[in-house]
């Protein structure tokens, strides 16, 4: 291991309802092709999330059901940790935003915050609506933007141009519960001093040269315009405000995106906590040499890197107004706000509410979770929007996952095992078995470099086209025709075997659950890629139960680099097929079940 600590925080998937494809394609699979490549390199990784379980959409599901809050927060957190433990996705902690220690990190902010200046009390205009008198969530208010005049911007931010909003600003506001015209009375809230952070929020950016172009040019040209922003809600379900006088209303909380950023570093306290060493989490949020990695979809660019960061920079005093650092001590900033773009189906944007969707679990009761794994990585929405189609999915599982990289394997492991029934002795080598063999090994380190800069489109890529020289010289060598001269068909087989080791080690940050049966397949024992693991656990503060996702990764046995083949001998079985091959009809099939609006 090394001295090198990262933290890997994954958006908190939304604990509405299940995700789909699109969801995990952003925040799920690029967080984690990161986190175990880095833990395969030898890093400390810290890899935390959690469902956000907070605001009115809870509410407002709850209501249409009959049942409380925390009810539909259950049921989903349990769906969602599931369809997440079986993608794959290394957390050292999965937990929920409803925890008592959640509560008391994210109270703990607000009071540093409040301590240094930079939140303050200001009565404001609330929408509420005028047939039920409850209040309506920015959210939950659409309009058109005063700012591009796009018709259908909400009440907090306009997904067209990328600008905060009140909902006091939209033209023609409206409810999008009821369709009502909302009510406007005054309130009082809490407002954090966005202003006061533009100095050191500029500061900040202007480091971050190596950030996805996208993202740091949006969030500079947020920089222009920063207007103080509500960090308390009117809504009964949420974070009590942490003030007497607030603490016991039952009509003020705190804003749920402010809560749910706080959510990163409660969730790495609360891992503290239960690894036995309650300081553990300072490693990666307050030593100089520790790196800090965000990942999400392009829509909460805004809420990573301007809204937590003014947070952090506002508890540790280093702002404007100046101060010092919180109870906590002072807190590391991003080092990297990773924003993947939007995956679309079949050329229409994902929709629950039309039923444009396939949810994680359905898509997993069909179909490899490497297949999906495969298809984000090689085809996802890195750079720029990407369209999910079935046909394509099914080209890229058959042609590349199958006959490539699948088909390598099995021809190889199943020649060794017909004709020797074990790892082949290798004879000397020839020049084709040495450039194979530095193809295959030297490989790790410019694939490395493009894990650690996200750039995975760009190692995926590089990888299969690894696995291609190895298919080419399988065919080149063609050890099926030396019968007459076993020394040498062994030799071929012993490079190709050693070569499949290699690339296994390349893929094993894409494709987890396969490269522990290639790792078998080539008489290798014990656990090479940790899987994460589902445990019931109580609250450690008021002794609610709920599920987390964890995983004892540091036991796994893959590493960043070329590992030796088991030895001669070490006897092989004949291999079934790593993955499915799909035909016509997954295609026509899947459509059908699109438009009659399935899963």
């Amino acid at each position: 291991m090394t001295d090198r600590h990262i933290l890997t925080a994954v958006a908190w998937p939304y604990a509405n309802g299940p995700r789909h494809i699109g969801h995990v394609s952003g925040f799920g699979v690029p967080s984690d092709v990161f986190s175990r490549y880095h833990r395969m390199a030898g890093d400390k990784v810290l890899m935390v999330s959690g469902t956000d379980e907070h605001g009115t959409p809870i509410t407002v599901a709850a209501d249409a059901e009959g049942i409380t809050p925390r009810e539909i927060a259950d049921r989903n957190n349990r769906i969602i940790v599931g369809d997440l433990q079986s993608l794959g996705l290394s957390y050292d902690l999965f937990t929920r935003t409803t925890t008592a220690n959640h509560a008391a990190v994210s109270q703990e902010i607000f009071l540093g915050l409040l301590k240094n200046g930079y939140v303050f009390p200001q009565t404001t205009l609330g929408a509420i609506s005028p047939s039920t008198g409850r209040t309506l969530p920015d959210r939950y208010i659409e309009g058109t933007c005063p700012i591009c005049g796009y018709d259908g911007a909400r009440g907090d931010q306009c997904d067209n141009c990328g600008n905060q909003l009140d909902p006091t600003d939209l033209i023609n506001p409206v409810s999008k519960i009821n369709g009502e015209t909302p009510k406007f009375v005054e309130s009082e809230h809490y407002f954090l001093d966005l202003p006061a952070f533009t100095k050191a929020l500029g500061d900040w950016l202007a480091t971050r040269k190596s950030w996805r172009p996208n993202v740091l040019n949006f969030s500079v040209n947020l920089l222009e315009d920063l207007k103080p922003r509500s960090y308390t809600r009117d809504i009964d379900w949420g974070v009590p405000v942490p003030l007497d006088g607030w603490r016991d209303r039952p009509d003020k909380r705190i804003y749920v995106w402010f809560d749910a950023v706080v959510g990163y570093l409660s969730a790495s306290i609360e891992w503290a906590r239960r690894s036995g060493d309650p300081e553990a989490w300072r490693q990666w949020w307050q030593t100089p040499d520790s790196d800090a990695y965000y990942f999400m979809g392009k829509d909460n660019i805004v809420f990573h890197s301007e809204i937590w960061p003014a947070q952090l920079l506002g508890y540790n005093g280093e702002g404007d107004k100046g101060g010092t650092p919180g109870s906590l001590g002072r807190l590391n900033l991003p080092t990297e706000v990773v924003s993947s773009e939007f995956l679309t189906m079949e050329g229409r944007k994902f929709s629950s509410s039309r039923q444009v969707v396939i949810y994680v679990r359905d898509f997993l009761a069909r179909y490899d979770a490497d297949a999906l794994r495969y298809f984000i990585a090689v085809a996802g929405p890195e750079n720029q929007d990407t369209d999910f189609t079935w046909a394509e999915f099914r080209r890229r599982n058959n042609d590349e996952l199958v006959a490539g990289w699948g088909n390598l394997v099995n021809r190889s492991v199943s020649m060794a095992a017909k004709n020797v029934g074990a790892v082949p002795t290798p004879g000397e080598l020839t020049d084709a078995d040495r450039a194979l063999l530095a193809t295959t090994s030297g490989a790790f380190r410019p694939i490395g470099e493009l894990l650690s800069r996200n750039r995975q489109k760009a190692a995926i890529g590089e990888t299969m086209r690894v696995v291609g020289e190895a298919n080419k010289y399988l065919s080149d060598q063609a050890p099926w025709k030396l019968k007459e001269d076993p020394a040498r068909r062994d030799t071929v087989l012993h490079t190709a075997l050693q070569a499949i080791k290699d690339c296994n080690a390349l893929l094993t940050p894409f494709l987890p659950h396969s490269a522990q049966q290639v790792h078998e397949l080539l008489g290798g024992t014990g656990v090479w890629s940790v899987a994460p693991e589902v445990h019931d656990v109580t609250d450690l503060d008021d002794g609610s139960p709920y599920p987390i996702i964890t995983g004892p990764y540091e036991q796994g046995q893959a590493v960043w680099g070329s590992t030796p083949l088991a030895a001669p001998g070490t006897p092989l079985t004949p291999p079934k097929p790593i993955f499915t091959k799909l035909d016509e009809s997954v295609v026509e099939e899947e459509l059908r079940r699109l438009e009659e609006g399935g899963a």
